[in-house]
C-alpha cells in the first residue's frame, strides 16, 4: 500500500517532488545512465520525509527501509547519507557474437547511496538480501521506452499462475537436457525400491510406486500435526483402495499440493506422512534409506516455504490465500515496481528453512518449485525464475539475468565435480554439517536420519568405502577421513547438552561425533582459537599421528577402520624441531580389551595415542569472545620451562571451572598461526608445529573416556616421556 497522499490506483500518475520531476525516466530507461554519472537525488533523510508526497521518493523509501531494516532498527544513523540514481543493463543473452546494442535489452533503475550505516551490510548478507537497491519497469510498459518484455517486471496476482508454472517446467524439460534430468552421484539404472509408495491424486489412494513412474515430491513442515492424517499399520490396507484417502483429515498444505499436482497434469505425489507407515519402525528405516532416490528421482519437488505448519494453505493455490504485497507506482506514464524479495531471501527467512529434515530435501531435488508467502519461484540446475520478473526465455536464452544468482542454492553440485575435487569431498561435507546443524529437529534422535539421504548421495558420488554408506559413515561421521572429521567445534551459543537416543534399543550417541551434541557445530581453521570471527571453514591435518583406528560394532566386535592417513613428517619439520612428537606403535589386542572392559559398548572408538595433563584457564585475549556464550576459548598452560607458560588453546564449555586441569590426548598434526602459544618463551613457529588434541574425561562408572573439547598444543611443549595409552572413546 502506498504512503498517504500518493494515489492508491496505479493507473494514475503519482505526484513528484521538484528533484524527481526533473528526471526523464523514459530517456534514462532507454539509454541507461552509467554508475559514474548517476543523477543526484539528495539526502536520504529528505527522501524519507518526502515519501508521502512524491511517488519516486516513496519507492526509494520502501526499498531502503526494507533492505536496511530501518523500521526494525530505528537507531541506525542515516544522517549524511546521500542518494543517486543510475540505470544499467540487467542481463545479457547467450549468443556468441552479441553486441552492446543486443546486451541492452532491459535497463533497471538502481539507487546508490554514498555509504551504508555500520552493520547494515553484514545484516543484509546474513539475511541473503539483494544487495542492490533496484527498481524495475513492468513489462507492460517496456515498449514505451523502446524495449521488449524480456527481463522487465511482471504483475503478481492473488493466485499462482499455473500456466506460467507449466511453461517453466516445459522449458526446463525440453531445453536443459541431462543437466536437469539426471543426478551425477548415482547411475541412471538405480530405481525406486518396490516398497516405496506414492499418492495417486487421481484415484485418491496410497499405492506402490509404479515402475519408473513420474512423480512429484513435497517438502513441508509438519508443525506438530500428524496422527490424525498419518498412514499407519491400521489404515495402510484401507488407503490402497480408490477414494480411500479421506480429504477431511488432510491438512491444508497437503490438500493444496494435491490440487496443484492435478492442475499441473501430474498423477503421483510423494508425501512422507502419507507414504511412510509412521508407526512401523522397519518401514520407516527402509523409506529413510530410500529418500536419496526419492528426492533425486522426483520430476520436481514442491517446497511449501510460505507456512509454519501443515495446517497452513499453500499460498495462491486457492483464492484468498495469498497477498503478493507488490508495490507498483505509475510515474511519468511508466509502471515502476519494487522487486519482490529474491528467492534466496524468501527461503532464508522462512520457518521451513529452520527445520532439519528439509535441508537434504533441498540439496537433492533436481527441480524446485517454491511456494512462498507472497510469490512463487522455480529453480533447476540451469536457471532461476520468479513470478515477478519475465526471466524465462522468450526470444533469446540468457547468460545472465537478475534472478540467476539469487536462487536458494544448496545443490550437491548440478554437475559432477571435476576429478581434482573428488578427493576433497570433505570440504563439501564440512560445509553441509555446518549448515545442517544450525537447523532444528522436533525429535532430537532424528539427527542422523534427517541427513541420511545426503550422506548416501555423498557415499555414492565419491565412491566412499566402495559406495556402501554403512561402511563409509558412522554416527554421521565419515570414517575414511575420520581424523579430519574429529576436529569439529561447537558454535559459541551451542548447547552443552548431550543428545539422547529416542529408542532404548538405539546405540547411544558417541561423544566423538557432532551428532551426540545439541546445537550447531562448525569446522574451522586454527585461527578460531584466537579469533571467533575469523575461523574459516577448512581445518587442515598436516600429518596423521594415530596408526590404527578401531570401532566396536553392534555385535561387540572390534573392527579396524580404513582411515586415510595424511602426510608424513617433512624434513623442514624435523629440522625445526629438536624433539618431534613420537607416534605410538603397536597392534591393539582386542581380546585383552574385551576381557578388561566386558562388554565392549558398540560405537566406542578405540585407538593408541599419548596422553598428558595440562592446566587450563579461560582466555581473556580472544577476539570476538562473548561472555554470555555457552563455549569459550581456554588457554592451555605448562609449568615448563616456567610457570603458566601458554602452550596451546582449547574450546570448552563455559561451565568449565577456571583455573583447573584437564587430560589431553593427541589426534593429529595441525597447521599454525600467531597467538596459539608463547613464542617468546618456546621459540618460533614452524610448519606443522601444532598438535590437534582432545580434552577428555572419564565417563561415569566406566573405563571409557568422553570428549570435552578439541584444541591445539605446541609440539615442543608436549612431554614425549608420557606413556602410550589405548583410548576407549565413547
Amino acid at each position: 500500500m502506498l504512503a498517504q497522499g500518493i494515489p492508491a490506483e496505479d493507473d494514475l500518475d503519482a505526484p513528484l517532488c521538484s528533484i524527481c520531476s526533473s528526471l526523464n525516466l523514459h530517456t534514462i530507461l532507454h539509454d541507461g545512465v552509467p554508475e559514474e554519472h548517476a543523477v543526484p537525488l539528495g539526502r536520504l533523510t529528505d527522501i524519507l520525509d518526502k515519501s508521502d508526497q512524491c511517488g519516486l521518493c516513496n519507492i526509494i523509501a520502501i526499498i531502503i527501509r526494507s533492505a536496511w531494516s530501518l523500521d526494525k532498527q530505528p537507531g541506525i544513523d542515516i544522517v549524511g547519507i546521500t542518494c543517486a540514481l543510475h540505470a544499467r543493463e540487467c542481463g545479457y543473452p547467450r549468443i556468441p557474437d552479441y553486441s552492446p546494442v543486443l546486451r541492452d535489452i532491459c535497463h533497471r533503475l538502481y539507487v546508490q547511496t554514498s555509504h551504508k550505516p555500520q552493520g547494515v551490510m553484514a545484516a543484509m548478507i546474513a539475511a541473503q538480501s539483494n544487495l542492490l537497491l533496484d527498481i524495475q519497469l513492468l513489462a507492460e510498459d517496456a515498449s514505451k521506452v523502446g524495449r521488449t518484455e524480456e527481463l522487465h517486471g511482471r504483475r503478481v496476482g492473488q493466485n499462482v499462475d499455473i500456466a506460467l508454472l507449466k511453461k517453466w517446467i516445459h522449458i526446463c524439460e525440453s531445453e536443459h537436457g541431462e543437466r536437469c534430468e539426471t543426478v551425477w552421484w548415482r547411475g541412471a539404472e538405480e530405481i525406486l525400491p518396490k516398497n516405496v509408495r506414492v499418492v495417486d491424486v487421481t484415484r485418491m489412494a496410497v499405492v506402490p510406486a509404479p515402475s519408473s513412474c513420474r512423480f512429484v515430491a513435497l517438502s513441508y513442515l509438519w508443525g506438530g500435526m500428524g496422527k490424525e492424517y498419518w498412514t499407519t499399520r491400521a489404515n495402510i490396507k484401507q488407503r490402497r483402495a480408490q477414494g480411500s484417502l479421506d480429504v477431511s483429515v488432510l491438512p491444508e498444505t497437503i490438500l493444496d499440493t494435491i490440487q496443484l499436482v492435478r492442475q499441473l497434469g501430474e498423477r503421483y505425489l510423494w508425501v512422507d506422512a502419507l507414504c511412510i507407515v509412521q508407526d512401523d519402525p522397519k518401514d520407516k528405516s527402509v523409506q529413510i534409506g530410500a529418500m536419496e532416490l526419492i528426492y533425486s528421482s522426483s520430476v520436481f519437488t514442491i517446497f511449501a516455504t510460505g507456512g509454519t505448519s501443515a495446517r497452513d494453505p499453500l499460498p495462491g493455490i486457492r483464492p484468498g490465500t495469498r497477498d503478493p504485497k507488490q508495490q507498483i507506482t505509475k510515474i511519468q506514464g511508466l509502471h515502476l515496481a519494487v522487486p519482490l524479495v529474491p528467492p534466496c531471501e524468501a527461503t532464508a527467512s522462512s520457518a521451513w528453512n529452520t527445520r532439519g529434515w528439509t535441508y537434504q530435501e533441498l540439496m537433492l531435488s533436481r527441480r524446485r518449485i517454491f511456494i512462498a508467502a507472497h510469490h512463487m519461484h522455480f529453480e533447476c540446475g540451469e536457471d532461476v525464475w520468479s513470478e515477478d520478473v519475465v526471466a524465462e526465455r522468450i526470444n533469446l536464452p540468457w547468460n545472465s539475468h537478475p534472478l540467476m544468482r539469487s536462487g536458494s542454492g544448496g545443490f550437491m553440485f548440478a554437475d559432477a565435480p571435476p576429478p581434482w575435487m573428488r578427493s576433497e569431498y570433505m570440504r563439501h561435507y564440512m560445509s553441509t554439517i555446518r549448515k545442517y546443524t544450525q537447523r532444528m529437529l522436533t525429535v532430537e534422535s532424528d539427527i542422523v536420519n534427517a541427513i541420511t539421504a545426503l550422506i548416501n548421495a555423498m557415499t555414492k558420488g565419491y565412491n566412499l568405502a566402495g559406495g556402501d554408506p554403512g561402511k563409509a559413515f558412522r554416527f554421521g561421521m565419515p570414517l575414511v577421513d575420520l581424523e579430519l572429521a574429529l576436529v569439529w567445534q561447537p558454535t559459541p551459543n551451542a548447547s552443552c547438552v548431550r543428545r539422547v537416543p529416542g529408542d532404548r534399543n538405539m546405540t547411544p550417541w558417541q561423544s566423538w561425533s557432532w551428532a551426540a551434541w545439541r546445537g550447531a557445530v562448525q569446522y574451522s581453521e586454527v585461527n578460531l582459537f584466537v579469533d571467533w570471527h575469523n575461523g574459516g571453514f577448512s581445518p587442515c591435518i598436516i600429518q596423521s599421528l594415530v596408526e590404527e583406528w578401531h570401532i566396536v560394532d553392534d555385535d561387540g566386535q572390534l573392527v579396524r577402520e580404513d582411515v586415510r592417513r595424511t602426510g608424513r613428517i617433512t624434513e623442514s619439520i624435523e629440522e625445526a624441531n629438536s624433539s618431534p612428537y613420537v607416534i605410538p606403535k603397536g597392534d591393539i589386542d582386542a581380546y585383552t580389551l574385551i576381557t578388561e572392559n566386558a562388554p565392549m559398548r558398540p560405537g566406542t572408538l578405540v585407538f593408541r595415542t599419548r596422553s598428558a595433563r595440562f592446566n587450563i584457564t579461560k582466555a581473556d585475549d580472544v577476539v570476538g569472545s562473548n561472555p554470555e556464550a555457552n563455549y569459550a576459548t581456554y588457554s592451555i598452560l605448562s609449568n615448563i620451562p616456567r610457570p603458566s607458560t601458554l602452550v596451546g588453546r582449547v574450546i570448552l564449555p563455559c561451565s568449565t571451572h577456571s583455573p583447573t586441569s584437564s587430560e589431553f590426548i593427541v589426534l593429529s598434526r595441525a597447521d599454525e598461526v600467531e597467538g596459539l602459544y608463547d613464542e617468546d618463551t618456546l621459540g618460533n613457529r614452524y610448519p606443522g608445529c601444532m598438535l590437534y588434541v582432545m580434552a577428555v574425561q572419564e565417563m561415569q562408572n566406566e573405563q571409557r573416556m568422553e570428549r570435552v573439547g578439541v584444541g591445539v598444543i605446541f609440539e615442543r611443549a608436549w612431554p614425549n616421556m608420557t606413556a602410550e595409552k589405548v583410548v576407549l572413546l565413547g
